[in-house]
């Protein structure tokens, strides 16, 4: 299938509804819910586990389960939509999430737990694509930045927010309401999706005509992505390839893959339209997305571990130190959608957005066990409004390089591709993180003296040689208490290297992308040749 014009759309209905801010908040709403259940949850594991009378590796599963079926379902988004209606599958999704949400606040057992998170990531996966597909086709090309950096705002903000909100409610109600509180949320969203969005005509018309089922495409793309974030979630607790299963899986979803892509581009029909990937902007800017979304959720998990494990900081603390973030990611969103509706040209803040970011990470491969909390939370808050300038300008240009009939399918894989870049991010975070630990630990170890033992055990004032002899004596002969004081001092010392290494090669990695914002180009529509 020929890929559609990368400068040329037909953008007859643009600007059509009147009520095109409603629709907006409509699927914010959803939006914000879905990604939101990303990270809720997270601090509440341990008193699931205590419910449920669950090992730490069992109730992972309460995570494993949900971005499995996410990440299965969201590059089937636009073929679904384009079979049975955006607006209806969207109220189907908002729906059955909003009642899984329920069973899962009502769950007796892990194994309920489980398959009632499968079904609220399966339901949830079609609230992102179906959402920008939808704005796209709802506002005027000049607000169409303005539209998606308003609804970017309950897409980059909820992770960040979603430790900080869910643990407040896990203290001070039960766990149980992380799930409630979905459901009269859910219920509005559904009631405005239902009143103010429609199908645009030539959606009606595809419908109407049907098309063949690419069975072969959905077995392929199932099992395939669902091996490959089965893997890329528990690898890390299966010590990666020295487990047989991580090897199979790994094995037979490359073997997937390849024969979904295969597949895709043979037929006409396709799950997945994977010739979108042979527009240059597109490919650029998805790639360019997928580096932000391994940087936004990498951080999202490092920053709350450092605070917590080695500052001593309660969720909730931690919460709110990193909450100026989000903030900063508001901002800059909405200044970037203003500065687009009067025509400004934002691609020179894609440079600066991945150059603010650089300058945060650089800042934070600085930091220590003794920071104090601005020290955490002035690079947090330039990093969001980093990450604020690069989201709409991305998410707009990569999503009108297509012709309308194929908004839904881009917005798919855009996704697919957004999402495969978290899931990595977080794994590789989350390895390195363990590796480096290990490194620096030896070597610390290695390199550790008499004296440093002495000097950290607050030995008593007198001859440092003989005090400090006679202390290591007592550690090697397993005499003294202080020995477990010294070697965690020690694995403080390793993982705090660890975070340093970490932050510094992200830090790098944004400096390599500040000058790529040259590669963008502007989409042209019809009646605005300018390409404004």
């Amino acid at each position: 299938m020929a890929a559609a014009s990368p400068t040329i759309q037909q953008h007859v209905e643009y600007g059509s509804s009147q009520h095109k801010w409603l629709i907006a908040l409509a699927v914010m709403l959803g939006t914000a819910l879905e990604v939101l259940d990303t990270s809720i949850v997270n601090v509440a594991l341990p008193h699931m586990q205590g419910s449920f009378s669950a090992s730490v590796d069992e109730i992972a599963w309460v995570l494993t389960s949900y971005l499995v079926a996410n990440g299965i379902m969201i590059p089937m988004t636009g073929w679904i939509s384009s079979r049975f209606g955006r607006k209806r599958y969207f109220l189907m999704s908002v729906g059955v999430f909003v009642a899984a949400s329920g069973l899962c606040g009502i769950a007796r057992s892990l194994d309920q737990m489980v398959v009632f998170r499968l079904i609220q990531g399966a339901a949830g996966a079609a609230m992102i694509p179906s959402s920008q597909a939808i704005l796209i086709e709802t506002f005027p090309p000049n607000e169409q930045q303005l539209a998606m950096a308003t609804w970017g705002m309950g897409l980059m903000v909820a992770p960040i927010m979603g430790p900080t909100l869910g643990g407040w409610i896990t203290d001070n109600w039960n766990w149980r309401w992380n799930f409630f509180i979905n459901l009269p949320i859910g219920a509005v969203a559904f009631l405005m999706v239902w009143t103010f969005v429609h199908d645009p005509a030539y959606m009606r018309t595809r419908r109407e005509r049907g098309a063949k089922t690419d069975y072969a495409g959905i077995i392929l793309l199932v099992v395939g992505l669902g091996l490959a974030q089965l893997v890329l979630d528990r690898g890390q607790r299966a010590d990666w390839f020295s487990s047989p299963w991580v090897i199979y899986a790994t094995i037979f979803s490359a073997l997937c893959v390849t024969g979904l892509i295969i597949n895709e581009l043979r037929i006409s029909e396709p799950i997945l339209d994977l010739s979108i990937l042979g527009i240059p902007v597109f490919s650029i800017s998805v790639t360019l997305m997928v580096a932000m979304s391994f940087a936004l959720y990498g951080t999202g998990l490092l920053n709350p571990i450092f605070l917590q494990e080695l500052m001593g900081y309660s969720a909730w603390k931690a919460g709110l130190v990193l909450a100026p973030r989000g903030l900063g990611t508001m901002v800059a969103m909405l200044l970037v959608g203003q500065l687009a509706r009067y025509r400004y040209d934002t691609r020179p803040l894609v440079g600066v957005g991945f150059s603010l970011m650089a300058v945060s990470l650089w800042t934070m491969a600085g930091w220590n066990t003794s920071v104090g909390t601005w020290t955490v939370t002035w690079p947090s808050l330039v990093m969001g409004i980093g990450m604020g300038m690069v989201f709409p300008t991305l998410s707009t240009t990569t999503l009108s390089c297509v012709s309308r009939e194929r908004v839904g399918y881009a917005a798919s894989l855009y996704n697919m591709m957004r999402n495969t870049g978290a899931a990595i991010g977080i794994s590789y975070m989350t390895t390195v993180l363990v590796n480096h630990e290990q490194t620096h630990q030896s070597y610390l170890v290695e390199h550790f003296t008499v004296f440093d033992a002495w000097k950290m055990s607050n030995a008593p004032v007198g001859e440092p040689g003989s005090h400090a002899f006679n202390y290591m004596s007592q550690i090697v002969s397993g005499q003294k208490e202080g020995l477990g004081m010294v070697y965690g001092m020690i694995q403080r010392q390793a993982m705090m290297l660890s975070f340093n290494d970490i932050y510094r090669t992200l830090a790098i990695a944004m400096m390599i992308l500040i000058p790529t914002f040259l590669l963008l180009r502007r989409a042209r529509f019809i009646g605005d040749p300018a390409g404004h």
